[in-house]
Parts: C-alpha cells; structure tokens; sequence
C-alpha cells in the first residue's frame, strides 16, 4: 500500500493491499479500494463507493459523489464499480437513490473518457467505452460493449441494449435496441452495428441475416407488434435477434429509437 502524507483517507475506508493514493486525493468514510487500485492525483472518492481491483483514477475525477436529486437528503446510498475500468480526467459517477434502487452500479474493464457522467442508480455493463463528455442520466441502463461517442446524453430511465453504437452528440430520448446504431439529435436508429459485430467474429453470411431481420422488423408490413412477433418466429436460432426481441418486449412503456424519426 502506498498512500501519499497530502492524501486524506478517513478511519472507516478499507483499502488493499497494493493500492496506491497519490497526491492530493481524498478517500471518504464507507469506501472500499480494492487490490492494485490507483488514484493517481487529486481524486476524489466521496463516501460509500466500492472501486474494483485494478481500476485506474484519473485526476480530478469526483467518484461516489451525492445524486444529483432534489429529493435526496443524505440517506445512505452506495455506488459500486467492478474491475479494471480506466476513468479519466474530471469524470463524475454518483451514488444512487432512496426513491430508486440505492445504488449506481458500473462495470467492468471500462473506458471513461474525460468528463464522463453516470448518473445515479445507473447501471452500466461491462467493456462500455464512454467517450469525451458522455453523459448517462439518472436509472440510465447501459448494457455491456456499448460504445457512446462524445457529449452523447442518454435521457433519464433510457435504455440502450449490448453491443449498440451512439454516435457523439446524440440525443438519446428513446431506447437504443441491442446492436443499434444511433446518432444525431434527437437520435434516430441507423442500422446495425456492422463494425461492432464484425469484430465479433460475425461473417458476410451471417451479418446478412442479421440484417435481413432488421429490415423484416423496423421495414416489414403490418404492424410493429405484429413484425415483433413473425421476426422472433422467423429468426429464433439467431441470439442477437432474440435479443433484441426480448430487449423491445422487456419493457413495453418506453418509446423505442426508430429508423427515420
């Protein structure tokens, strides 16, 4: 362990082996820094915040800060993130929320670009890369492998499914589906993923009939519900599709982003 004599580390932080606090940081009550993390100057990790091992704090960052919530008055409420995440400069992650689950929960092996924003009782998935000035509102879910370009804002309660692209600056007011493609503001759906899924692994093949479905559901005839319903018929031994299914039919109040709107 390597604490710097200008850090503060208050009495009811736990701190591992290994873990290094450079200069000017302060560590506040009910936090826990798990083995081999680093804070490599003037970071702030407020209170009531687990950091997984390995994760690296970039100046300035204020982590496990108060939500941003009229309605909060100092009840206790945690925020937890996994391991090997990378936060970069002046990046904000707050605490949840009595009115909502109590706890932010973020990741592992993320990037966070400078000035990255995660919202109280947000839940981020794992590998999300969040690019310059991203920003993630409050009960915002964030599923793994999602990459959000700078100043991208993801609405309050917004959804964006695996493995989906936003494009910087968007304005994400409705539901990205898993392995979307979403820009511009507001945000409309653009297609698939096509470099996301090509690097996993996915052949010209199989990539056409990833986007054969998508045009039988966002294109086809009748109704959307009706479209849901033949495409999950139609394409059932294809996981991403059956995901995307599920991701629309999980929850059916949220307005979805849609090609051309």
């Amino acid at each position: 362990m390597s604490i710097h004599p200008t850090a503060v580390v208050d009495a009811g932080a736990h701190i591992a082996d290994e873990v290094r606090i450079g200069p000017w940081c302060i560590v506040g009550p009910g936090v826990v820094l798990q083995q081999d993390v680093h804070l490599i100057s003037h970071v702030v990790v407020q209170q009531d915040t687990t950091v997984g091992a390995r994760t690296i704090i970039h100046p300035f960052a204020v982590i496990g800060g108060d939500p941003q919530h009229t309605g909060y008055r100092g009840e206790t409420v945690t925020l937890e993130i996994g391991e090997d995440n990378l936060i970069r400069e002046h990046s904000t992650f707050n605490r949840g929320t009595p009115q909502g689950a109590g706890v932010t929960r973020v990741g592992s092996n993320g990037l966070f670009m400078t000035g990255a924003h995660v919202g109280h009782d947000a839940v981020v998935g794992d590998q999300v890369v969040m690019a310059n000035n991203a920003t993630l509102g409050g009960h915002a879910r964030i599923g793994s492998k999602v990459f959000l370009g700078g100043l991208a804002a993801v609405h309050q309660n917004g959804r964006v499914g695996q493995g989906a692209i936003i494009g910087g600056l968007a304005a994400v007011t409705r539901d990205v589906i898993p392995y979307g493609s979403a820009w511009g503001n507001h945000a409309q759906l653009h297609g698939l993923n096509l470099i996301g899924l090509k690097r996993k692994g996915y052949g010209k093949d199989a990539i056409r009939r990833l986007l054969a479905a998508y045009r039988d559901l966002f294109e086809g005839a009748g109704t959307f519900a009706d479209r849901v319903d033949a495409v999950a018929s139609d394409y059932a031994d294809l996981p991403e599709i059956m995901e995307i299914i599920a991701f629309i039919r999980e929850d059916g109040k949220r307005p979805l982003c849609l090609p051309g709107e």
